[in-house]
This record gives C-alpha cells, sequence and structure tokens, in this order.
C-alpha cells in the first residue's frame, strides 16, 4: 500500500480525536466556561451539524478542482478550526468553533475515499478505503483516550492544541507524500448532483441510514450498560471501551479485505452478523467476561461495514463519486441519530439496559434487508454487463519526486470493482504524463 495512504490516516486520526473526545472532556469544559454538562454537550451536537452542513457544501465547492489540493486544503482548515476551539473565550464562541471544525469533516472523508481507490488497483480499493479509515478506528483506541487523560491533567485546551499539531502534521504529510490527482474531465457540481439519479446509490444509502442505525442504538448506551448490566466499574469500562475500538479497527481491516474479494456479499453479511451479535449481545452482557467478548465482535461487525458500504456507494456513483463519498458521511450522522433515538425509546419504555442492542439488531437486520434486495436488483439490471465495458481506469502511482505521481494505465475492473467513468476520465487527463518515464507500482 503507497505510503500517500498513511498521509491520510493520520489526518482521519485527528478527525476521530476531535470527534469523540469532546465527550469524555465534558466535565472539564463545563468547568471551565461556566456551563452544566448538558449546555456543553450541546459542543456535540454543534460538531455533528457541521458535519451535515459541511460535507456537500464543500464538496460542492471543491467540485473541479485537483483532488490533492482539495485535501491539502480540507486538513489545513479542520486544524484552523481546532485552533480557533483551543482559544475559544466562551461557550458560545467555542460552540461556532467547533461547527466550522466539523465542516470539513464528511467533504475530507469523501474526498480522502476516492483519492485512496485511485492510489491502487481496482482489486485493493476497499483495502486502501479502509486504510485511511484506520486512522478513525484508532482513534478510538488511542487517540481519544489519551486526549481525555491528557484534558484531565492539562485542561481541554492542551487536548485541542495537540489535535490542531496532528492535524497539521496530516496536511503535509498529504502535501509531501500523496501524489499529483488532476481534477477528472468532466468535474463540475452538475456532473456529480447527476449521481443521485441512480437509485442503487440511494439504496446504498439507506442501508447505512438504518443498518448502522442498529450499531450506534448500542454503542450510544453501551456505558450504563455495562455498569449497570455487566457489572463493570467505572474506571474498567474505558478498558472495555479501549477493546472495543480494537474490534473496530480489525473489523475495517477485515471489511477491506473481504469487500475487495465480494462488495455486496460483505455488505450483506456484515450486517446479518451484526445483527445476530446485538441480538446475543442482550443475553451475553449479564457476565462481565462474555461481555467483553461481545463488545469486540460488535466493533469488528459493525465497522467490517464502513469500507465495504463506502467502496459501494463509490461504485454506484457511476463516474461521479466524491459528492457521494461525501454524503456518506451525512448518512452515518443520520444513523447515529435515528440509532440513539429509538434505543432512548426502549429505555423509556421501561425495557432495561439490554433493550438497545436488541432495538439495533433490529435495525441492522432492516439495513441487511436492504442490501439483499439491492443485491438482487442489481443482477437483473440489463445494463451491468455494458455499464462494465468503457475505458480503461489508471492508477495513481508516486515516482520521481515526493508528492510527484503519474497515470499508468489499470487493469479493467470487473462490475464490482469499478468506481466509474470519472477515473477514466482522470487518466485521460493525464495520459501524456504517462509517457514521461517510468513508475513502478508501491
Amino acid at each position: 500500500m503507497p505510503l500517500a495512504l498513511v498521509a491520510l490516516a493520520v489526518t482521519a486520526f485527528a478527525i476521530g480525536t476531535t470527534e469523540f473526545a469532546a465527550m469524555g472532556l465534558l466535565p472539564q469544559v463545563a468547568d471551565g466556561l461556566d456551563v452544566s454538562i448538558p449546555q456543553a454537550g450541546w459542543l456535540i451536537s454543534a460538531y455533528a451539524l457541521g458535519v451535515v452542513i459541511g460535507a456537500p457544501l464543500l464538496t460542492a465547492l471543491a467540485a473541479g478542482r485537483p483532488r490533492k489540493a482539495v485535501l491539502v486544503a480540507l486538513a489545513g482548515f479542520f486544524a484552523a478550526g481546532n485552533l480557533l476551539c483551543a482559544l475559544a473565550p466562551d461557550f458560545w464562541t467555542l460552540a461556532a468553533a467547533r461547527l466550522i471544525t466539523g465542516l470539513p469533516h464528511g467533504a475530507f472523508f469523501g474526498a480522502g475515499a476516492v483519492a485512496a481507490a485511485e492510489l491502487v488497483s481496482p482489486d485493493k480499493r476497499a483495502r486502501a478505503v479502509a486504510v485511511m479509515f484506520s486512522g478513525l478506528t484508532l482513534a478510538n483506541v488511542v487517540g481519544v483516550p489519551a486526549a481525555t487523560l491528557l484534558g484531565q491533567h492539562l485542561g481541554w485546551r492542551a487536548t485541542m492544541l495537540v489535535v490542531v499539531a496532528i492535524g497539521a502534521a496530516g496536511a503535509l504529510a498529504i502535501a509531501r507524500l500523496v501524489p499529483a490527482l488532476p481534477s477528472p474531465a468532466q468535474a463540475g457540481l452538475r456532473h456529480e448532483l447527476g449521481a443521485f439519479r441512480s437509485g442503487q446509490l440511494w439504496l446504498a444509502l439507506a442501508t447505512v441510514v438504518f443498518g448502522c442505525g442498529g450499531f450506534f442504538a448500542c454503542y450510544s448506551y453501551i456505558t450504563p450498560l455495562l455498569t449497570e448490566v455487566s457489572g463493570y466499574g467505572t474506571g474498567s469500562v474505558t478498558l472495555v471501551l479501549a477493546l472495543f475500538g480494537v474490534g473496530m479497527t480489525i473489523g475495517n481491516l477485515l471489511g477491506g479485505y473481504a469487500a475487495d474479494r465480494a462488495l455486496r456479499p460483505t455488505v450483506c453479511a456484515a450486517f446479518l452478523l451484526l445483527a445476530a451479535v446485538l441480538a446475543l449481545f442482550a443475553v451475553t452482557a449479564r457476565a462481565p467476561w462474555s461481555a467483553a467478548v461481545t463488545v469486540v465482535l460488535v466493533g469488528l461487525f459493525g465497522f467490517a461495514i464502513v469500507p465495504a458500504v463506502q467502496t459501494l456507494v463509490m461504485r454506484e456513483a457511476h463516474g461521479a463519486p466524491t459528492l457521494a463519498s461525501a454524503t456518506v458521511q451525512g448518512a452515518f450522522n443520520l444513523a447515529n441519530a435515528q440509532g440513539a433515538y429509538f434505543g432512548g425509546l426502549a429505555l423509556d419504555a421501561g425495557l432495561g439496559w439490554t433493550s438497545p442492542p436488541l432495538v439495533g439488531s433490529g435495525l441492522a437486520a432492516s439495513g441487511a434487508a436492504i442490501a439483499v434486495a439491492a443485491w438482487a436488483l442489481d443482477r437483473r439490471r440489463p445494463s451491468a454487463a455494458a455499464g462494465a465495458a468503457g475505458p480503461t481506469p489508471s492508477l495513481v502511482v508516486a515516482g520521481g519526486e515526493p508528492g510527484a505521481g503519474v497515470r499508468v494505465p489499470g487493469p479493467a475492473p470487473a462490475p464490482e470493482d469499478r468506481i466509474g467513468a470519472e477515473t477514466a476520465g482522470t487518466a485521460e487527463a493525464a495520459g501524456a504524463a504517462g509517457t514521461a518515464g517510468a513508475a513502478t507500482h508501491r
């Protein structure tokens, strides 16, 4: 795998740390700014709102611009937003800064996923996307606990400044290691919006909104479940949540590998296995050891879905994957909101702390049903075979000076692997450069 993917993962690590560490720093923020903890919780909502607004807005503004330049700008935007957070003099300024910081989140992961797929051969695209998202999963294993510990000892502003440094390092790494990625030949907002005429794209997004809601229904209430049902102490919950992050990291990498071999079967199987494990959790949560094992499995199957659905959405975007890829991040936020909502309804109904995993199991099963239906419809499409034909895609490989790159023809992808004509269009734009010198695949 190219080192350029590590550069993308570094920024993903910083973004993941910023997004999730805020939950552990709420008491410090509340004390420092003289607000209540529930009011400090609005900072989490402000960031999520920024993600939903920024994903389509910034992606639309960046349409037609070279992808590498867009990625560097988004990483820099993110670092600047965290600097505003660290310097915020009062709560409302901090809330506004959190919203600003969330704006580049979806656009970065959208453009980054497409760039990662362009950096490798067609048979490794999902794995490349998984490497980039490994920064997000590792943030839950290392970044969030470290940020929480730092905030408890040196204050929440110190945590923000460290994230600024990581984000800036990510921007520099992208500028140094990611090869030139010219804008596609047909780039433009109208071209990107045209992808949403695809019914299969909407079905893929629906699997995220409904199916991944199952994951979040469980995750939103996992701390009280572990303390009230499994019998863990408050301090031990942190270790169990670290195991959760380990499961997420493993699942992300395994999901990428499996999706490269069989994309739609991986999506369907991951949702079905998640539904089964969540249902099992309602039973295994009653003993500490079995709860810990199940937590790892929930994280594993929950994040095995991520690279698979991200790759599926890019494939179904038919030549305009950037905006569609960014929209996935909005879909995940909707899944988060509805999962927490329905899990909360079960608790309000007096069904007990084991009810959110059962609710999650039902939501994951609905995602599996949508995925299976979409697969069946896809197999009956008369255009499926014809859609596979077309210009041979290109592979971006690093060569020459750091940060430079050339494109060489790659093998024609199977229908399950192709992203679409956008990659082919980029190949035509860089065709002259492909003959300027030799290149080697990393």
